[in-house]
């Protein structure tokens, strides 16, 4: 997708619809036909799918530090949540513990965060009843999360090594908020503020990984930002603006991100990556 700002997606949009704009942009970007770039999307749907179907809480990463905690929690029947929130903890846990166990995934919009957009849409899609149409527009929900992905891979980065967590876990939640807001027949500008309000939220957060792996506290903060995508849809659906545009949040989170100290950009050179616990850890797996 070539839109450089979610203003611009916007104004491309407004007669067509989000989704509509992104899979034009798409087939003129790589030279595809509509139904090739529908069901590259489907496929990317399908991984996401398997990725928790196919979770093991038997398995631990090669470091020991990751694996087991989403079968606590199915087990945990105390949850001060209802099921929809309860399966998006659940599902945050199962997909970025498999990432760390070397299982396959869909990075969305990294490896890192890959845990945050199956987590929203999987309990959504079980919810709507798995049926064609519901499929068909988790489909077009995934052009919209990935449109914004995009914009702010464009307007600041996706990488924790350039921006911190922020630029990882805010991002996917951006997108997860995103999506959710368009599942519920937001409109773009609901939309807009979905993905606004998700990141806004998350703003300032730093990548600190244990020992360098993406794992403490990487797959924890896979469930803060499902959560925070689910509570800023709901605030963007229920009426709620975003006082600060998208692309100025965006942009914000740009700033931020090169202001941080090289320490707190995935160097594991501080945060809790730099407290005696941690490099104990860091040491035993030497």
């Amino acid at each position: 997708m070539s839109f450089e700002s979610m203003a611009e997606w916007c104004k491309a949009g407004a007669d067509k619809g989000l989704f509509e704009a992104a899979v034009a942009e798409e087939m003129a970007d790589g030279g595809l036909g509509r139904d090739e770039v529908l069901g590259k999307m489907a496929r990317l749907w399908s991984v996401m799918k398997e990725s928790a179907k196919n979770y093991d809480g038997d398995l631990r990463s090669q470091s020991g530090l990751s694996g087991g905690d989403a079968a606590k929690f199915k087990a945990y029947k105390s949850a001060f949540f209802g099921d929809f929130l309860s399966s998006v903890i659940y599902y945050a846990l199962a997909i970025a513990e498999s990432n760390a166990c070397m299982k396959c995934i869909v990075a969305s919009p990294t490896a890192g965060s890959c845990g945050v957009l199956p987590a929203v849409l999987i309990p959504f899609a079980a919810r709507a009843g798995g049926s064609a149409e519901s499929e068909a527009k988790i489909i077009e929900a995934l052009f919209v999360s990935g449109g914004i992905g995009e914009v702010i891979a464009k307007k600041a980065s996706i990488a924790g090594a350039e921006c911190g967590c922020q630029a990882e876990i805010g991002t996917a939640s951006a997108m997860a908020a995103g999506a959710l807001a368009y599942l519920q027949d937001g409109d773009a500008e609901t939309v807009c503020n979905a993905c606004a309000i998700a990141m806004k939220g998350l703003l300032g957060l730093v990548c600190d990984p244990v020992a360098g792996l993406v794992e403490v506290p990487c797959v924890k903060r896979n469930v803060i930002g499902a959560v925070n995508a689910v509570t800023s849809a709901d605030l963007a659906l229920s009426g709620i603006k975003s006082r600060i545009p998208a692309d100025e949040v965006f942009e914000a989170m740009k700033s931020v991100g090169l202001s941080l100290p090289k320490s707190l950009k995935e160097t594991a050179e501080g945060g809790l990556a730099a407290t005696a616990t941690a490099r104990a850890l860091q040491a035993a797996l030497l």
